[in-house]
């Protein structure tokens, strides 16, 4: 079967009635309690978008975030009750693509959900584009020690795997598409990830793990410039 979201939340009052609002304006919504009823619900049903708890009673979260990144590029949001901002920053590095804090606002959540699901849909009937929402691009040096490989996923610096996540990928694949433009922080949430919701949190943790894997000096990058208030800029000239 297929569903719009699924919840991961130990909180069982609380997921179900979610999932009763979500239902409510037309979103289908299951929730599951813990690590391995996900891994297996993932396995038999079509998501399109996950919500995720941190804590799942004697299991993680975050080590269920990193299995699911390795079956699936569904958006992933957590949603906890942990403040901090290191809690913050794991979530988005190990792949998931923001972080709402509870307690959270039902009608807010929706409007996340919503939008997100409708970009889903919208890359899903795209032309030239892959059943992950990739468009594919041929492989091609894109700079003179950078070669990308578009069916494989792949960015390869000296002809060795940088180790992409999907995301990073894809964010990378779009700046390059688009080289030589400076490309502003809405564009790329909206093609990225599908909305304006995300906090420029997510957006510059993911710039700084590409920067990691691809520069010389991350500190001074070559390829991908900030362009302060405004966004980023992928800059060949030098080359």
């Amino acid at each position: 079967m297929n569903w719009d979201c699924l919840i991961v939340d130990d909180e069982v009052e609380l997921a179900k009635a979610t999932c009763e609002y979500f239902e409510m304006f037309g979103v289908t919504a299951a929730y599951v309690t813990d690590y391995n009823d996900c891994l297996s619900f993932v396995k038999t049903n079509g998501v399109k978008l996950i919500l995720l708890d941190i804590n799942l009673g004697n299991d993680s979260g975050f080590e269920l975030c990193r299995e699911l990144r390795t079956k699936t590029d569904v958006p992933i949001l957590f949603i906890s009750a942990r403040q901090s901002d290191d809690d913050v920053l794991i979530a988005l590095n190990i792949g998931g693509d923001d972080y709402i804090k509870k307690p959270y606002s039902l009608s807010v959540l929706l409007a996340k959900v919503k939008v997100i699901i409708k970009r889903y849909d919208a890359l899903a009937l795209k032309g030239g584009v892959s059943d992950d929402g990739v468009s594919q691009l041929k492989d091609e040096n894109c700079c003179k020690n950078l070669r990308i490989d578009g069916d494989a996923m792949k960015v390869y610096v000296d002809e060795k795997d940088a180790g992409f996540k999907t995301k990073e990928f894809k964010l990378f694949q779009y700046l390059y598409e688009n080289k030589n433009r400076v490309i502003s922080k809405d564009e790329l949430f909206a093609n990225i990830w599908g909305d304006a919701f995300f906090s420029d949190g997510t957006l510059n943790v993911h710039i700084r793990k590409i920067r990691e894997k691809i520069e010389e000096n991350p500190n001074k990058p070559k390829y991908i410039k900030t362009i302060w208030g405004t966004g980023y800029m992928f800059e060949t000239s030098e080359d």
